[in-house]
This record gives C-alpha cells, sequence and structure tokens, in this order.
C-alpha cells in the first residue's frame, strides 16, 4: 500500500467521522449511506455507491451479483449499524475484497457511541487479511 493509498484511508474515513458526528448514532444503515455520499461530494471525492462485484468460476461469470455499500479509489466500505460488530460482519466485506480483487476495506459501525471504523489490507499471495491499526499501519506503507 502506497502512502497516497493509504491517504484515500484517512479521507473515506474522515467523511465518515463528519457524518457520525452530525447525524449522530444508531440509525438505519441507508440513512448514513445517503449521508455520506453527500458528505463525499461535497469535499470532492467520487465515490461510487452500490458497487457491484461480479464473481467468476473457471472464466465464467456468474449470474449472483454483490453489492458493496461504497467503492472508493480501491476500497471496499461497508457499513452497519449495530451495537457491535461481529465475525459475520467482518467475513461480508473480507469476502467482497476477495471477490472483487483489492486490497483495502473499510468496516463502519455507526451503532455505537463513538464511530468505529475497522480498516483492513489484504495480502492476496497469503490469502490474509490484517487490521490495520496505529501500530502496525506503518509497517505495510510502500513509496
Amino acid at each position: 500500500m502506497t502512502r497516497q493509498e493509504y491517504r484515500d484511508i484517512y479521507d473515506a474515513v474522515g467523511v465518515a467521522m463528519e457524518v457520525h458526528g452530525t447525524i449522530g448514532r444508531g440509525l438505519a444503515e441507508q440513512v448514513y449511506q445517503e449521508a455520506y455520499a453527500i458528505e463525499a461530494t461535497m469535499r470532492g471525492m467520487d465515490v461510487e455507491r452500490e458497487k457491484k462485484l461480479y464473481l467468476s468460476y473457471k472464466g465464467v461469470e456468474l449470474q449472483k451479483v454483490f453489492f458493496a455499500d461504497f467503492y472508493y479509489k480501491g476500497i471496499i466500505m461497508e457499513f452497519k449499524s449495530v451495537e457491535e460488530l461481529c465475525a459475520e460482519h467482518r467475513a461480508q466485506l473480507l469476502n467482497y475484497l476477495r471477490i472483487a480483487q483489492l486490497d483495502r476495506g473499510i468496516l463502519f459501525n455507526f451503532g455505537e457511541a463513538s464511530l468505529r471504523a475497522e480498516r483492513y489490507l489484504y495480502l492476496p499471495a497469503e490469502d490474509q487479511f490484517v487490521l490495520l491499526t496505529h501500530e502496525n499501519y506503518k509497517s505495510y506503507i510502500t513509496d
């Protein structure tokens, strides 16, 4: 991940922080999605809502289509508004990263008192996902 790619994650989280700080917690996911789209547009960010993700099997595209809540500069974003994130929520985002063959994702939870934004990096060679934290993110930045 380049320094700019990490900045893009930072920008995407900043939009969510503004939305959460403005309208608070616990509303329906669709409310946060709409507000996020508005705030991102106001900041000049070109986000794609309901990004279609297609999966192929042995070169044949499957009919099942998945929809990520948002896509921005190679980042898949999923929104939740629940009391607490669980393994199923994380699995959804991580599967979307695999399907889209992208390496960066953010799982937002607008249901907590403070916005929760889990930033993930997918390492396809190892088929592993890394939760990026303040302690480890610099070790994944390449220039």
